[in-house]
């Protein structure tokens, strides 16, 4: 009885006057925590820090400037990211961070060279017979056109006469038009090669979840926040996303699912299909020439994500574990060297073999781990609790948690088998966050109690309970402006912790924006024209299906045929009441039967879906012609949401 009077006379004290939360300084608690962390891992070992200085021919110093003279990639931004780790880092990441922050372009051996550390992924350099083989022209034009003139200085000029692309994610292929025209690959001089299913799901995360994916890249990979030792240092895979417009070009040669062997300007590749692990489409090759196995992104010097916190599909870590392990048997003893579109490459049969096998090993120990869990009863949150981590994750820092991480993805692995109920009806049909909110600060006695119990919570140390108050504060009520202080900097000092890059990335930006207010700019964007004008008509419209609202629908429908004689593709539009339903049509410019005609190039129809021009301005210019029902047209359009990238 005395213990809860003081108890509450404490609680009450704290409501009485709050204290102004700490802001951009560890905590003891975070200190004490960074510091068991460097305890316990060989943070001086310098294996990797040699193979990230391997080879090095040159580097571009000054700032990388896109065409509107915006900076796409600034060289010197982490050279801060040297020394020991301030408090305000978890000296693992900080570690990462600093190899990350290695750039310039690198001979991998005679005739394969790397440009790295100008974005969060890295562009291969095959010198072929007669010209370069690009890999992975990174996230934006600028960075991969500087790299590839960089190469050009140093090793002499050649033409672009071919561009791969190893998987499905825009960091891989954004950045094609920095080094190779759209014209060169029409005309066939420059080959554009991908694996199977490259377009389609490439489509399905740069465009139909596009807007969504945009505004949680800016949580994942920080791209709000300032470089620093309290802001971004790095994002595990990488650094951070080069800033500019990407593109999106569809293949000329697709490597079917069995993989096969393909000569491309003299250079053979040995291709392996690794769809469905990293990417649902990918690839991974040998080029038994060089004794190199490129392992795309299924390999690199981290545990990957099994879900990003961007969004995707869940990731298969059985199949994953499985493709690796068919490297290794396919290519571990033949291969000198192993290298990837992330990170440094590993020097070595020996040490090449041992990276492959602990690689293989952490994704089997998710799937493995987490099932065995599920097994016995216990439930998504339990099992990320007591997951633990395997022998080898203690001297290798390659399968660290510095991207993905065990906790995150062993609940996508049980996400994957299960779905997202982990089995407590509790928890089935849970109310919405804002009402279960202020019944929890209502229960606790009101907003200055619960303010005081959070308060208690971040002074013990003990910040995933403080979140959980604070976070409840401000979903009861927006308006409280201490509650937002609390909870900002209660989440900094979880990002301060954390070893993912893409953890502290998250816990930051939050922390920023309930600060400053929601009020960033994207720095990517994938709704312009050279990625609309690369999608195939009937997905562009699936993609305008994805805003179709029903109560802003007006008459009955009707049946709308879209005809684009500059790339010989029609599309037929069901429209309804409640649904908008495209299907691809073969090209025709007549009636085919619909209401409403609609003939436009597909250059002016990407013009007009940006507002760069009005459909009255293409008709006054002949460039738009309707037939039949006009206002058919007019009632879709209608119909369509705004998409608002910055929502809360």
């Amino acid at each position: 009885m005395i213990k809860a009077v003081i108890s509450l006379l404490a609680l009450a004290a704290a409501s009485a006057a709050h204290a102004e939360p700490p802001a951009g300084v560890a905590t003891e608690a975070t200190k004490t925590a960074n510091a068991g962390v460097a305890d316990q891992l060989p943070i001086d070992d310098q294996t990797d820090f040699e193979n990230a200085n391997r080879g090095f021919l040159a580097k571009i110093e000054e700032p990388i400037l896109n065409e509107d003279g915006s900076v796409a990639w600034d060289p010197s931004a982490f050279d801060f990211v040297q020394g020991q780790a301030p408090d305000t880092v978890n000296p693992s990441l900080w570690r990462q961070g600093k190899l990350n922050s290695i750039h310039g372009l690198f001979e991998v051996v005679p005739g394969i060279y790397q440009f790295r550390g100008y974005d969060l992924a890295q562009m291969t350099l095959i010198a072929g017979k007669t010209g370069w083989i690009v890999i992975d022209p990174l996230t934006t034009p600028a960075p991969a056109k500087a790299g590839l003139a960089l190469a050009n200085k140093m090793l002499g000029e050649r033409p672009v006469v071919a561009v791969i692309f190893s998987h499905s994610h825009g960091d891989h292929f954004g950045g094609v038009a920095g080094v190779a025209s759209s014209d060169d690959i029409q005309s066939g001089k420059i080959q554009v090669i991908a694996p199977h299913g490259w377009l389609a799901e490439s489509i399905g995360e740069s465009v139909i979840a596009g807007t969504a994916m945009n505004r949680r890249v800016q949580f994942q990979f920080g791209t709000a926040l300032p470089v620093g030792k309290t802001g971004h240092v790095g994002g595990g895979l990488g650094q951070k996303l080069s800033s500019g417009d990407v593109a999106l070009v569809p293949p000329t040669k697709s490597i079917n699912k069995d993989g096969e062997t393909l000569v491309v300007d003299g250079i053979a590749f040995d291709f392996m299909d690794a769809g469905e692990t990293e990417a649902p489409a990918e690839l991974v090759f040998y080029l038994p020439q060089f004794k190199a196995l490129h392992t795309a992104e299924v390999v690199t010097r981290t545990f990957h994500n099994v879900l990003t916190p961007r969004g995707a599909l869940v990731r298969d870590t059985l199949k994953w574990s499985k493709v690796i392990d068919m490297m290794l048997a396919r290519y571990g003893a033949k291969s000198d060297v192993l290298l990837a579109s992330h990170h440094w490459p590993t020097w070595g049969r020996d040490n090449l073999q041992t990276t492959l096998k602990n690689q293989r090993g952490i994704y089997r120990y998710v799937h493995d781990q987490t099932m065995r869990q599920a097994n016995q009863g216990a439930t998504m949150h339990e099992i990320a609790e007591n997951i633990g981590e395997p022998d080898f994750a203690l001297t290798d820092f390659g399968v660290r948690d510095y991207y993905g991480t065990l906790n995150h993805n062993s609940k996508a692995v049980y996400q994957r088998y299960f779905g997202w109920w982990d089995a407590n009806p509790a928890l089935y049909n849970a109310l919405p966050p804002v009402e279960a909110s202020r019944k929890y600060v209502a229960a606790m006695g009101g907003a200055d109690k619960t303010l005081a119990i959070g308060e208690k919570a971040f002074d013990e140390g003990d910040y995933r309970w403080a979140a959980t108050i604070f976070n409840h504060l401000v979903f009861a009520d927006t308006s409280n402006e201490t509650a937002k202080k609390w909870l900002a900097s209660t989440y900094e000092q979880l990002g301060f912790q954390a070893e993912a890059g893409t953890w502290r990335n998250i816990y930051l930006v939050g922390a920023k924006e309930l600060r400053e207010g929601n009020n960033t700019k994207d720095s990517i964007s994938t709704a312009n024209g050279k990625v609309l004008s690369g999608i195939p008509a009937v997905d562009l419209f699936d993609a305008l299906a994805t805003r179709f609202n029903p109560g802003k629908m007006q008459g009955e429908g009707g049946i709308l045929h879209f005809s684009f004689p500059d790339r010989n593709e029609a599309v037929r539009i069901d429209l309804g009441k409640s649904v908008m339903f495209p299907r691809a049509q073969p090209y025709t410019a007549g009636s085919d039967g619909s209401d409403t005609q609609i003939t436009i190039s597909r250059a002016m129809f990407t013009k007009m879906l940006l507002r760069e021009i009005s459909p009255v301005e293409l008709l006054q210019k002949k460039e738009l012609t309707i037939t039949g029902n006009t206002a058919l047209m007019a009632a879709m359009f209608a119909a369509l949401d705004e998409v608002d990238p910055q929502f809360d």
